[in-house]
């Protein structure tokens, strides 16, 4: 690996007491977060995503919880967060799909965010990108890609400069040039995402690398295909591999490997649900990359 890249390789969230063994020496009460940040330096924060529950409340990060997160890394860690789904849903969630669709209030809200960015205020100096993660869009939601983009363009303008905005998407469709070349436009990170019902990533890296190419810094995130197939299959205990994805890894090793030669700086976050265990599979990820 050449150039000035920097490659941070970190799991989404971290308090899984199944992981004693693989990260925690101990359980119980115990600071999860910095025994974590002895061994990986950045961390996917998910919690603070799930902020809206119904049409009146929203829930933005404790202060304190902000203020611990900030004590228990090193000056060299790095949180990539999730930015609340108050601002990303369109609409709000049905219990099933016979319910009439209600639109979210506070989508796309400029100042909700902003109050969101002051809650993370004592992160400012670890934090890595904020990233907007969108469900899949069907026409009901945003009639189309170019919509889409309009709205978001216009949100991500109107926010406060300093920080690293990325943006996931989960229409398959919208992972076109179009979409490339408007990430870059407006400045903003790109997510791949593999895993649910997306194109492989490395199909839509070879297809776009020039324009992800022109990138300060990219995510790639590792979700996994079947979410509640792998909790099944695991009990929710994540210390094995259940799921390897043997033909899948040394791609991704190599889109991480170009894009760090080509001095793009590269987060990987790991999910339990990508193969069973994202410390095991960071572990077989690194030993590719070497």
């Amino acid at each position: 690996m050449g150039g000035t890249a920097r490659l941070r390789i970190g799991t989404c969230s971290w308090k899984f007491p199944s992981w004693q063994g693989l990260i925690y020496s101990v359980l119980g009460e115990v600071d999860y977060l910095r025994e974590y940040a002895q061994r990986y330096d950045t961390v996917e924060v998910d919690r603070w995503f799930w902020s809206r529950f119904d049409l009146d409340q929203v829930t933005l990060p404790n202060p304190e919880d902000v203020e611990r997160y900030r004590a228990s890394v090193s000056d060299d860690f790095r949180f990539t967060v999730k930015a609340p789904n108050s601002v990303t849903l369109t609409h709000l969630y049905r219990a099933s799909k016979s319910e009439a669709l209600v639109a979210n209030p506070s989508f796309l809200s400029s100042r909700l965010f902003k109050a969101f960015l002051r809650r993370l205020a004592p992160l400012y100096d670890v934090l890595g990108p904020v990233m907007f993660q969108f469900e899949y869009l069907n026409r009901q939601k945003i009639a189309s890609q170019r919509a889409f983009w309009k709205r978001f363009a216009a949100f991500v303008e109107s926010l406060p400069p300093g920080y690293a905005y990325a943006l996931e998407v989960r229409n398959g469709q919208y992972m076109n040039a179009e979409h490339f070349q408007s990430l870059l436009a407006h400045c903003v990170v790109p997510v791949l995402l593999q895993g649910y019902w997306m194109p492989p990533v490395w199909e839509v890296y070879d297809a776009h690398r020039e324009l992800i190419l022109g990138q300060p810094e990219v995510v790639l995130r590792l979700l996994g295909p079947d979410r509640q197939g792998i909790e099944k299959q695991t009990g929710k205990r994540w210390h094995r591999i259940v799921a390897p994805k043997d033909e899948e890894l040394p791609r991704i090793a190599e889109i991480v490997n170009d894009l760090l030669n080509e001095g793009v700086n590269v987060y990987v976050n790991v999910n339990n649900h990508y193969e069973g265990s994202a410390p095991v599979t960071i572990e077989r990820l690194q030993t590719l990359l070497k």
